[in-house]
């Protein structure tokens, strides 16, 4: 008998051991997450972060006053520090080289603008000491600009046929009085309202743009991509080429105005080709013939080249001396610039009652200007090594456009060919600039007279052989069709609408065709399966590569866009369809399923009932009458997995509808036994998890939510182990 209990006692000793060793082995297959631990945030009212805010911003001390005038006024910091052995003769040279192409380009430019030749000479002037003093960029050129003037020229010309003067004249056609010296008075006739109406114009713009440095909202750049500037002026580049072959074929017409003013342009010239003038056509192919191999050469080998040949300026006085003596104007009706005062006239305020025709306008003007200027800017700080300010480079351009509009000058910005010519010619700081000026005053004080004889036609060809840049655009349409779809039809679509349209609504349509872009991208969003490369292999699509393998039991969804009221019902498409299992659908399957067999049972029921009735009739009994009906239960289809892990990496944030659509979607899992898991969320859609009710308050979130995939799959693993089954309501 001792014998038998001392056998029966080893017996359970070994039982015991194997249940610790099988303890112990479960221990060691458990799976412990990541867990981490947030930071603690102090609260802060919007009282207390605006207190804050205008404290650090009307800080008043003498450092602080310091800071503001150097960030202002940039030209403080640096030119103290200017070292005259390595700058000074980089600077010089370049300044001069972009004055002797800066002077042929302001004539020509002034022309496009609808403006008398000295406005253009002054707005360059004005703009390149101004720029100087405020701009935190070093090589940036400012200037005019090809498709600012077009689009001032073409409010000039609205106005001027609302005011009822004519293209070529108008019912006061004297001119200007005191052309030799301006400081002589000045009779208001067309090209006084002309320029009235652009000063007004340039005021409003600059006044736009000093307003968005004040308010800090240099980001809105940002808005305007590359592929949108660049279809914009590739499609303002073919409205100014056809407003500049009047010019070319001495066609005295007038700008048409409108929708489809590229198109009426054409047809009108068409219709007038037979008025062309014989002597303007030889001279601008003539000076084609000069200067479109001239820029090729200097193109080609600008590596090689230490100053651009000044092609221009040699075109421009070879063509002066030629219509001058040979009398072109007289002998042949050609147009020619006309007088060109020296001096400067004395400043003057706009005209305030213009503000209503053209406010609307100037907006856009500033936003173009503020762009090119910035993306000019940060380029070339970048090449470069430094940084600039886009806030103060908006107040730079914003005071280029409101202290010249006091002195007759149009709307100007950064000017991409001058910037080149200057960088790579060796400029150093923006004292090149200032150089710049000093040549130009110069043409003003004393050389502007002498161009009198200059064709219009010569400044014209000037004009259209500096947009060779943009319209080379269309050549690279495949390349960028390869490259971005979305880009390339961003691109085609802004060119389109300001060549054919409108040059504004191009503008317009532009901004709201990439905004529907960025939204369809969201509403195409990619959503795959994802699988594993053993077992510490990231998690990627697998239909994008081979040798995945996805756990038994679990499906990994991954949606790459965030999850917000236009998208999220697209989100639980993609979600059903990669699943292959719609829970809303299944449910109301089973429901229906559910009611028809507990029809058929009340009939079966009612129907043994009737038969029971008729048997106690006759006496007797069914042989069948003590055995119970066996209900017929359903019995849900056999998923291929229980657990459906949602990648949360790629979505951004979640806002209200999106926080409920991954409610919806926990809940109808739920109820089908298909426990619902997210890895990887960033802090802001955490927080919106919490604040949407997700996460209830008090619940045990490292259940729900775990910082990686493999945490997830892993202590849900571990928890089936354990237990013996992946019951969900017992798990989450």
């Amino acid at each position: 008998m001792a014998g038998v209990e001392k056998m029966a006692r080893e017996e359970n000793g070994q039982a015991g051991d194997q249940v610790t060793s099988l303890s112990r082995a479960v221990e060691r297959k458990r799976y412990t997450p990541v867990l981490l631990e947030e930071q603690e945030k102090e609260a802060e009212d919007l009282r207390s972060v605006l207190t804050r805010k205008l404290k650090k911003k009307c800080l008043c001390s003498p450092s602080r006053a310091k800071e503001l005038v150097l960030g202002f006024f940039p030209i403080l910091s640096w030119l103290p520090q200017y070292r005259p052995k390595e700058y000074l003769l980089g600077d010089v040279m370049s300044g001069l080289i972009v004055a002797i192409l800066l002077v042929p380009q302001s004539i020509a430019y002034s022309l496009l603008a609808g403006q008398e030749p000295v406005y253009g000479l002054y707005t360059s002037f004005f703009s390149c000491i101004i720029y100087a003093v405020l701009a935190s960029s070093r090589h940036v050129s400012v200037g005019i600009f090809g498709v600012l003037c077009l689009l001032v020229g073409q409010v000039v010309d609205r106005e001027l046929q609302a005011a009822g003067y004519t293209s070529e004249g108008g019912r006061n056609q004297t001119g200007m009085t005191g052309a030799g010296n301006l400081t002589a008075g000045m009779t208001c006739d067309q090209s006084c309202y002309a320029i009235s109406v652009a000063t007004m114009l340039t005021f409003m713009a600059g006044l736009y743009q000093v307003l968005m440095g004040l308010f800090q909202v240099g980001f809105v750049s940002v808005y305007l991509s590359d592929s949108l500037l660049s279809g914009f002026a590739t499609g303002a580049s073919l409205t100014i080429l056809t407003s500049q072959v009047r010019h070319l074929l001495g066609l005295k017409l007038p700008r048409v105005q409108g929708l489809g003013s590229l198109v009426k342009t054409w047809v009108s010239l068409f219709q007038n080709l037979k008025d062309t003038n014989l002597c303007d056509l030889v001279t601008s192919l003539l000076c084609l013939l000069v200067l479109v191999p001239t820029k090729e050469l200097n193109d080609r080998y600008k590596a090689k080249l230490k100053a651009p040949i000044p092609t221009e300026l040699l075109v421009v006085i070879v063509a002066t001396l030629a219509s001058h003596y040979g009398r072109f104007e007289e002998r042949f009706h050609s147009g020619v610039a006309g007088t060109i005062p020296t001096g400067f006239q004395p400043p003057q305020m706009p005209d305030w009652s213009l503000i209503p025709n053209v406010a609307l306008d100037a907006f856009s003007i500033a936003i173009i200007g503020f762009a090119i200027t910035v993306s000019l800017s940060e380029m070339f700080a970048k090449k470069h090594g430094y940084t600039v300010d886009a806030n103060q480079e908006m107040y730079a351009i914003g005071f280029c456009n409101i202290l010249p509009s006091f002195f007759r000058c149009f709307t100007t910005s950064a000017a991409l060919t001058k910037t080149l010519v200057k960088d790579s010619t060796g400029c150093h700081t923006q004292l090149s600039s200032l150089v710049t000026a000093l040549v130009l005053l110069l043409v003003l004080l004393v050389i502007a007279p002498l161009f009198y004889s200059l064709q219009k036609c010569v400044l014209s060809v000037i004009i259209i052989v500096n947009l060779r840049g943009a319209l080379r655009k269309f050549g690279e349409i495949p390349q960028m069709w390869r490259v971005n779809r979305v880009d390339a039809a961003i691109w085609l679509v802004t060119m389109a609408t300001s060549a054919l349209a409108n040059t504004e609504l191009g503008l317009l349509v532009g901004v709201a065709f990439s905004a529907f872009c960025v939204l369809a991208r969201t509403q195409r969003a990619r959503a795959a399966k994802l699988g594993r490369a053993g077992e510490s292999g990231p998690y990627e699509d697998l239909s994008a590569y081979r040798g995945l393998q996805a756990h038994v039991g679990f499906i990994v969804f991954r949606f790459e866009a965030p999850v917000y009221y236009a998208n999220q019902s697209l989100f639980k498409k993609a979600l059903y369809r990669c699943t292959e299992l719609d829970p809303v659908q299944e449910a109301a399957l089973r429901r229906k399923e559910q009611q028809q067999q507990n029809k058929k049972r009340k009939k079966e029921k009612d129907k043994e009932k009737e038969e029971e009735a008729g048997l106690e009739g006759r006496g007797g009994a069914s042989p069948d009458s003590g055995v119970a009906t066996v209900a017929q239960l359903i019995v849900p289809e056999k998923r291929s997995f229980h657990t459906l892990v949602i990648d949360c990496g790629p979505v951004l944030f979640l806002d209200t509808a999106g926080v409920n659509a991954l409610k919806e979607v926990y809940r109808d899992y739920k109820e089908l036994g298909v426990g619902v898991l997210l890895a990887q969320c960033n802090p802001s859609v955490l927080d919106s998890l919490r604040r949407g009710g997700y996460l209830q308050q008090g619940s045990d979130e490292a259940q729900l939510v775990f910082c990686t995939i493999s945490d997830a799959v892993g202590s849900t693993q571990s928890y089936c182990t354990e237990n013996g089954g992946c019951e969900i309501d017992s798990h989450c």
